[in-house]
């Protein structure tokens, strides 16, 4: 009879889906895949009023200048967490 081999399972924390419907306090870092660009996701989803996720959970439809906001110190603790393990990143976040 063959070996049954499993896998580990990777869990996540549940993430509230619903954006938030204010605007953010802070300037958060969007949470992006490989190869995909932070900048081009933030523009589809202004202007197509989707979603995007932040490297903290929060969740928000982006419809103003971060620049113009104090930075989300949970994002850039993980961005830093990130960096530190990752040779390839940037000392600031944006693109």
């Amino acid at each position: 009879m063959p070996e049954l081999v499993t896998s580990p399972v990777e869990t996540r924390p549940d993430v509230d889906v619903t954006p938030d419907t204010d605007q953010p306090h802070h300037a958060h870092i969007v949470k992006v895949k490989p190869g995909e660009s932070a900048t081009a996701k933030v523009m589809e989803a202004r202007i197509y009023g989707t979603p995007v996720e932040a490297l903290c959970g929060y969740v928000w439809i982006p419809s103003r200048d971060p620049k113009q906001l104090p930075m989300c110190q949970e994002c850039k603790s993980v961005y830093d967490l990130y960096k530190s393990f990752n040779d390839g990143l940037r000392d600031t976040p944006g693109d």
